[in-house]
């Protein structure tokens, strides 16, 4: 470790720049020559939009970096954080921050924020108005008079929104006498504009101050909020965000606790040794993230104190047990490069926060991601989850570096008769022959498989789109599968299986719903004939990949999966159509479109 009062003293620097970049590719050669000629590691993200930089190296060629931005007129105002610290603690802390290596990734947006990533994101010129440390200080120490003079004729209640993640409130937030302060309480800030919608009524009328790490999540968030018209234009947000309060404030101020960082800091507090946060598992005072204890389920940072560590444990944090999550099995089957699962285990985790990184690769176009989208899989009509790996293999050896594939068996046969087992059926072996169907009805009285075999016509209505009696069954096992091995990035169905996944789509986000996912994959689909079916009503990200009318698909018509997509609200999907009959298509142009759409989701 280098001696933190010498020359080579170590630091690291934080900045990001809203301004249009005329020329990315060259701001890339920039970043690529200047960061490596100093020897600084860390992120860079470039988009037509700006650019968002953490890197750390010695101080002093830091200052030489900053040298060599400010001298670029498109950075003038940038605010430059720097700050000398430690080198990482270990090799995990420092991987998993991003300090291993150099990643200068150019991206379509700094923040996506949009509620859906097919849809475009607020104005960022509409952003709220900046405060400095000092006047957000004055404005929380007077709970508003300051605001209630610049807008007296608006001015209701001061309110202090965090926009910020869990486990990041969790050791650290402001806390002022008079003052409403909002957590959303969200696992990540693209949950935070549905959290917004939701809480509308909160902010309308109000005055609205708010508060993030560095500034850049607030400038995004502010301009939603301000996006929503009459009644929601007094924003304004802290401007370098609390990591410039407490520069102003050493003793804390109005803020308790620690601020998390997102490098191998991994938080910076105050003079005042209050400790927020607490143990999940003994409750005991606890503010330390250095383990890099993760949810079990969602893989969200959680807080264990050293004497509840212990190896192979299993933490479950508090927002999937508030929705019921433990641990358990489920009867899937992973396509991608690891083992197939044919024994009921618990699913090995995946990495999914979006601050975690691979080391990583220098590119302009599509780098390696720093996870893999965990997509669940539904057969289609009389398939098995065995066979249907056949089927994704190609689809998964030419996007084996963006997603990883759970391909899920339901348990129930065309011609069975007894669902009371359902959650106890082990998944099938790996050359299993045997059928399986979704929304198939616990009293269905077939005796032979006859019933079930292919119709002779293209596609035949009354087998298909009014197959619907078994739905709540078939519901209700998916709700079990997203509790015992969730989360889940999305959802792919085949055939009957797409429609499958399309209903369950459909009830996306309502009251009491378990199932939380960004977007589903429909692939040759159709829709159901279900109740409450309405045209255009399902609010959903969704691919459509299916044959055109010349695609010689002899199960499915091109008119069925049209009206599938027609759906879903207009701007929401994206459609493939090919020329390939019955399948998934994997070679060009297609297999680059299907990459298109899960990109938007990394």
């Amino acid at each position: 470790m280098a001696d933190n009062d010498g020359p080579d003293q170590y630091g690291v620097v934080l900045y990001y720049k809203y301004t249009p970049i005329p020329d990315v590719d060259q701001l890339f050669s920039f970043y690529d020559s200047n960061c490596n000629s100093l020897g600084l590691l860390g992120r860079v993200r470039l988009a037509p939009d700006g650019v968002n930089v953490t890197i750390g190296g010695k101080l002093s060629l830091l200052e030489k970096h900053i040298a060599a931005v400010k001298s670029n007129s498109l950075f003038e105002g940038t605010d430059f954080k720097l700050a000398s610290c430690h080198h990482p603690l270990n090799d995990q802390v420092a991987k998993e921050c991003g300090f291993t290596s150099l990643s200068i990734r150019v991206v379509k947006e700094l923040v996506t924020f949009s509620p859906h990533p097919l849809l475009k994101s607020p104005e960022i010129s509409n952003a709220g108005t900046h405060l400095s440390a000092v006047e957000f200080h004055s404005v929380l120490q007077s709970a508003g008079p300051l605001l209630e003079k610049e807008n007296p004729s608006n001015h209701k209640n001061l309110v202090l929104l965090d926009a910020r993640n869990l486990y990041e409130t969790r050791i650290g937030k402001f806390q002022t006498p008079n003052v409403e302060t909002l957590d959303p309480g969200i696992r990540q800030y693209s949950d935070l504009p549905t959290w917004i919608d939701d809480n509308s009524e909160r902010f309308r009328g109000n005055c609205v101050l708010m508060y993030c790490t560095g500034g850049i999540r607030c400038e995004m968030a502010s301009a939603y909020i301000r996006s929503k018209g009459a009644g929601f234009e007094n924003v304004f947000q802290l401007f370098g965000g609390i990591q410039r309060y407490l520069e102003q404030f050493p003793d804390g101020g109005f803020f308790k606790g620690k601020n998390f960082v997102f490098d191998h800091r991994i938080s910076v507090g105050s003079s005042d040794a209050n400790i927020m946060g607490a143990c999940l598992v003994c409750g005991s005072s606890f503010d330390d993230y250095s383990s890099r204890c993760r949810c079990n389920h969602c893989r969200m940072l959680v807080l264990v104190c050293d004497c509840c560590q212990k190896k192979d444990a299993l933490y479950v944090c508090e927002l999937c047990q508030k929705h019921g999550k433990g641990y358990g099995s489920i009867p899937l089957i992973e396509n991608d490069e690891s083992q197939v699962i044919t024994q009921p285990i618990k699913l090995k985790t995946v990495p999914s926060d979006d601050t975690t990184l691979s080391p990583q690769i220098h590119s302009r176009h599509g780098p390696k991601p720093s996870r893999k989208l965990r997509i669940l899989c539904l057969h289609g009509f009389r398939q098995n989850a065995s066979g249907f790996k056949g089927r994704t293999a190609s689809l998964v050896k030419k996007l084996k570096a963006l997603l990883s594939l759970f391909l899920l068996m339901h348990p129930m046969k065309p011609n069975s008769k007894d669902l009371s087992s359902l959650s106890q059926q082990s998944p099938p072996p790996a050359n299993c022959r045997k059928k399986f169907a979704w929304l198939v009805s616990p009293d269905f009285s077939g005796t032979s498989e006859s019933n079930w075999k292919k119709a002779d016509s293209q596609f035949d209505p009354l087998q298909y789109q009014q197959q619907t009696n078994g739905f709540d069954v078939s519901l209700a096992y998916l709700k079990m599968v997203f509790s015992q091995a969730g989360p889940f990035d999305g959802i792919m169905g085949f055939s009957q299986g797409a429609a499958m996944a399309a209903a369950v789509s459909a009830r996306r986000g309502r009251p009491g719903g378990e199932m939380d996912f960004r977007f589903v994959i429909l692939c040759s689909g159709f829709a159901l004939n279900l109740p409450d079916s309405v045209r255009g009503s399902i609010n959903c990200p969704s691919l459509h990949i299916f044959g055109n009318e010349q695609g010689n698909d002899r199960q499915i018509a091109n008119q069925a999966s049209r009206d599938l997509a027609a759906s879903f609200e207009e701007g929401c999907s994206v459609i493939i159509e090919h020329d390939s009959g019955h399948i998934i298509p994997t070679r060009s142009p297609y297999i680059d479109e299907i990459r298109d759409f899960l990109h938007r989701f990394l």
